[in-house]
């Protein structure tokens, strides 16, 4: 039988709407976990067990009732990354300059998720400022990875993947940047989706039109992802791109017929060859499935420079004011102020043309599948990786390439299990698809998750 803290969502809530279990019962089962697991993973860092159990007991309550109408995630413990501002509860950026901060109000994400049903159990770790895919800080210290406790959890959302691979939570919230929903995913053997920008409203009082940081779902099941799109995505007046439209999952289900473009490394990009190995099966998985796989030669080497324009500008708009800073968001901001208007102009220029060439490329293929990560999860107490396969990187930035070129595109991105290396360390591969096709890439998601079953492997906690 499967342990009540690693229940999926839709199995939580379903149990609870039946009365077949109760919101305390279930949440004390994570609360259990959490106590057991995270003083060796370090993936909560605030924990709100008290507001939890008050929100839990009116659920039951309400439940008991039965006067209204129960939410979809009516029960459900979720965790929220540290950079989503949270009603009442400590939220410190990762930053030593927020560490005592406690925001008044609740950030769109949570306000929804709240509003569906869903118990606030406490925050996860980040970087500061979510700067960079491993998930370290001053305030918290390194969140180690479920599987392997001397490797990292990825970032910058690690503490959320892995409190859901180490079943603390059955969901979570992310942003992504460069991918930092995809790369603790992968990292971590849980499902994370980089959705197109504005499904997932982002109210912003600095810079309301940036729209390669995003914010969306974590979750251990592709379903569960879904659901919790269903609920988190639709028009907000405060996010002026923001879609009109409610996320809905694919009616259809498979992916017999679906035109999958294969790169195995996203026009050369170095990839680690225990990476490369794992990534490799997934064409086989998909046309196994009776999809039309085809290998492809791409050119994304335009989003290197469009996205590192665009990130070093939004650092020095966001933070140039704060002092204090670690030394990875200070290089940010420095970058970000030697960028000038014609800098600006390039970047806009080079990524309007791959997006027009991108357009071109999926009125050919349904969705493209590539790693996510170049590498498997590198040691904890290492920085950032240096080289790979051989391959010299110039900074802390470069490692990531395989998950930022993709942000560019302004296209929906999910990463799921697809296997381990021969150390047993995760490997997860994206699905890519084009703008405003979420719910294609969670299909095709869903149909890989279920003929590998990869998902299903837990860390050894």
């Amino acid at each position: 039988m499967t342990a009540p803290h690693y229940l999926t969502a839709a199995e939580m809530a379903r149990l609870v709407r039946t009365r077949q279990v109760s919101a305390v019962e279930l949440l004390r089962a994570c609360l259990d976990r959490i106590e057991q697991v995270n003083p060796r993973v370090n993936a909560i860092v605030t924990l709100a067990a008290e507001q939890a159990l008050d929100a839990a007991r009116a659920a039951d309550a309400r439940t008991a009732g039965a006067a209204e109408p129960t939410g979809p995630l009516h029960g459900v413990p979720v965790a929220h990354k540290d950079l989503v501002d949270t009603a009442g509860i400590r939220t410190t950026y990762g930053s030593p300059l927020f560490a005592g901060h406690v925001p008044e109000t609740d950030a769109v994400i949570v306000r929804r998720l709240r509003a569906a049903g869903a118990v606030t159990v406490g925050k996860t770790n980040t970087p500061e400022f979510g700067t960079g895919s491993h998930t370290v800080n001053e305030v918290f210290g390194a969140t180690r990875n479920p599987y392997d406790l001397t490797r990292s959890a990825g970032g910058s959302s690690g503490g959320a993947a892995a409190a859901l691979a180490a079943g603390m939570v059955p969901l979570a919230d992310g942003t992504d940047m460069g991918g930092s929903l995809r790369n603790p995913a992968s990292f971590c053997n849980v499902v994370g989706l980089r959705p197109t920008p504005g499904r997932v409203p982002a109210p912003s009082a600095t810079a309301a039109w940036y729209t390669l940081s995003v914010p969306g779902p974590m979750a251990r099941t592709v379903e569960d992802v879904t659901l919790m799109m269903s609920v988190v995505s639709g028009f907000d007046p405060r996010s002026p791109y923001s879609i009109t439209e409610r996320f809905a999952a694919d009616p259809v289900e498979g992916v017999a017929g679906l035109r999958v473009a294969w790169s195995p490394d996203l026009g050369g990009l170095p990839v680690d060859p225990a990476t490369a190995a794992v990534t490799a099966t997934a064409p086989g998985v998909f046309e196994r499935l009776g999809a039309r796989v085809e290998q492809v030669d791409l050119d994304l080497s335009d989003a290197e420079e469009a996205f590192r324009t665009y990130r070093a500008w939004h650092y020095a708009l966001s933070f140039g004011d704060l002092d204090g800073l670690g030394p990875h968001t200070a290089w940010n901001v420095e970058q970000g102020r030697k960028v000038t208007g014609d800098d600006l102009a390039r970047a806009e220029r080079l990524r309007s043309g791959l997006y027009q060439r991108m357009a071109g490329f999926f009125d050919s293929y349904d969705v493209l599948i590539a790693p996510v990560s170049q590498v498997p999860p590198f040691p904890v107490g290492q920085p950032y990786v240096t080289e790979i396969n051989g391959v010299e990187l110039p900074d802390y930035l470069a490692w990531m390439r395989s998950a930022y070129w993709i942000s560019v595109l302004h296209a929906p991105a999910a990463s799921v299990p697809a296997g381990f290396t021969p150390d047993g360390l995760p490997v997860g591969v994206q699905i890519v698809g084009r703008p405003f096709a979420d719910a294609r890439v969670l299909r095709a998601a869903r149909a890989f998750e279920q003929a590998t079953g990869h998902g299903a492997r837990r860390p050894p906690l």
